[in-house]
């Protein structure tokens, strides 16, 4: 049995730099789940810490972007570089297990989350956000979000909204069951972490 897997660096630095937004996301697929994040939108940087904490991903965020205009360039832009990162840290796809799943709740939410790293990028947003916004942040921008992740990182995306009435514990159930359903998927199988996890050979 491969044991290349234990020394494998699964670590990604991108940094994306427009006319609106300079994002840069540095990342280890096998951290502790220490975050710095500063993006300059407070209810993004809460929720990029449920992320890192739940997932176990060690996650450094440095945003700037034209907050006088809004959050949604901010917002994309950080979801298409930490997809950047993820797509780069994962590499070949070479001995994950590939697919995740897990049901968060809190409170009186309950979200559910399924994933694959497929390579080919899908989003089936199944949230139903009743308020138009957590404190300054646009709920609509959740959507956004996991739009730039999912086409940048290349996987099949599912999210689900079993109950919930309360914007925010929506919206951070989710998060949550993202983090945990990505810490499966990226876990390496030891009874084949030399293989592509495909019966086509690629990913």
């Amino acid at each position: 049995m491969s044991t290349d897997y234990l020394t494998r660096n699964r670590v990604a630095l991108i940094r994306r730099t427009t006319g609106e937004t300079d994002v840069e996301v540095n990342l280890n697929l096998d951290g502790r789940g220490q975050c710095q994040v500063k993006t300059g939108i407070p209810f993004l940087d809460h929720m990029l810490h449920q992320l890192a904490s739940h997932s176990l991903i060690d996650l450094e965020i440095q945003a700037t972007g034209d907050w006088e205009i809004d959050d949604h360039h901010t917002n994309e832009d950080v979801g298409i570089t930490l997809g950047q990162a993820i797509a780069k840290a994962i590499g070949d796809r070479r001995g994950l297990v590939r697919f995740g799943n897990f049901v968060a709740p809190l409170d009186e939410a309950l979200v559910q989350v399924s994933l694959d790293f497929s390579g080919r990028p899908y989003l089936n947003y199944g949230l139903t956000i009743p308020t138009e916004r957590v404190g300054t942040y646009d709920t609509q921008l959740v959507r956004e979000f996991f739009v730039a992740l999912v086409n940048h990182s290349q996987i099949t995306l599912h999210l689900r909204q079993l109950e919930g009435i309360n914007s925010h514990h929506i919206i951070e159930a989710t998060f949550k069951a993202f983090a945990r359903a990505l810490r499966m998927a990226i876990a390496i199988d030891p009874a084949r972490a030399s293989e592509i996890p495909s019966s086509k050979g690629i990913l």
